[in-house]
């Protein structure tokens, strides 16, 4: 089936108003982009980021737009003709139209995620690819809608921290899981067991999830959720002697468990950080050693950092 996608710009005091008399004109399932929404999203979110992109900004810059989809027929084109019959009573408003088709957008991006090699052993691979691993490890992947591909450079340079220094036995903990990519790689290298948590409670089932298709059960493999900050529960649940601890999260987070860490370390253990924005990666590595951390090595890809430390 094809659509015709309607936006309408108008004032921001004009908004509600038209929103109201689009749905009593039997016009539904609008998508309402507002800058003042977008401004107030950020900040009061922004412990979740590092970077907002530029471009992004420059988009929502002055922005009050209505989206909307209307079937492509006789009654798509009679509510089309009522919503542009509305704007006459919203002067400063203007209206746009553009023909869509019907797509798969649930499976579409599918197309996008590649198998990829990551250091000397590793091969990413989506579950539904085929490929032959050519004797690497084969990590298999159904991110759902989580983080947590390979795809991203943080993920990367854990991966290839990972792939490096996990040789067998280890015992790892993964602060911030996302589709459990890390922990669930770490223990296909030959770690002997891994706990994982994430603040976004969809990952433990999507975590569980790919370590099922990678072999790996519950017996090896433990996912919970919360905040890995504040939640002492949780931190008592980790327990300790950890061979390797790893955070792919963003900046203020790591900064703010880096005292905390060390506990959950076995002597000699390895504490693995990334999600680190360049302008931001000297903040950090002065952080970590403020707070006794030895910074062993420094991996940096399309401006992000990862530092491994003892």
């Amino acid at each position: 089936m094809n659509w015709i996608e309607v936006h309408i710009d108008t004032r921001p005091d004009r908004l509600d108003d038209l929103c109201a008399r689009l749905e009593a004109a039997g016009v539904t399932g609008l998508v309402i982009d507002d800058e003042a929404d977008f401004k107030d999203f950020l900040e009061n979110n922004h412990q979740y980021w590092d970077y907002v992109d530029d471009e992004l900004l420059r988009e929502k810059k002055g922005l009050c737009r209505v989206t909307f989809y209307l079937s492509d027929d006789a009654e798509g084109e009679k509510q089309l003709r009522d919503a542009e019959a509305l704007l006459a009573d919203f002067p400063a408003s203007r209206l746009t139209r553009s023909a869509v088709q019907d797509a798969d957008w649930e499976n579409n991006w599918k197309q996008f995620y590649k198998p990829m090699e990551i250091g000397e052993r590793l091969l990413v691979i989506p579950q539904w690819e085929q490929s032959e691993s050519k004797g690497r490890v084969e990590l298999r992947l159904n991110p759902g809608l989580t983080f947590g591909t390979g795809s991203h450079a943080t993920t990367r340079l854990c991966l290839q921290a990972l792939d490096k220094h996990i040789h067998g036995g280890e015992r790892v903990l993964d602060l911030g899981c996302g589709s459990g990519i890390l922990s669930i790689a770490a223990l296909l290298l030959g770690a002997k067991e891994a706990f994982a948590c994430d603040i976004d409670d969809k990952c433990v089932d999507v975590a569980y999830e790919n370590a099922a298709i990678n072999g790996i059960g519950r017996d090896r493999y433990t996912v919970r959720w919360g905040n890995v900050v504040t939640d002492h529960a949780l931190q008592a649940e980790f327990g300790g002697a950890y061979d390797v601890v790893v955070a792919n999260i963003v900046a203020d987070v790591i900064m703010g468990i880096s005292p905390q860490v060390r506990p959950f370390l076995k002597a000699g253990g390895l504490f693995l950080c990334s999600g680190i924005i360049d302008d931001r990666a000297d903040e950090v590595a002065a952080c970590l050693r403020r707070d006794g951390w030895d910074i062993a090595e420094t991996r940096q890809s399309e401006g992000w950092f990862s530092f491994l430390c003892k």
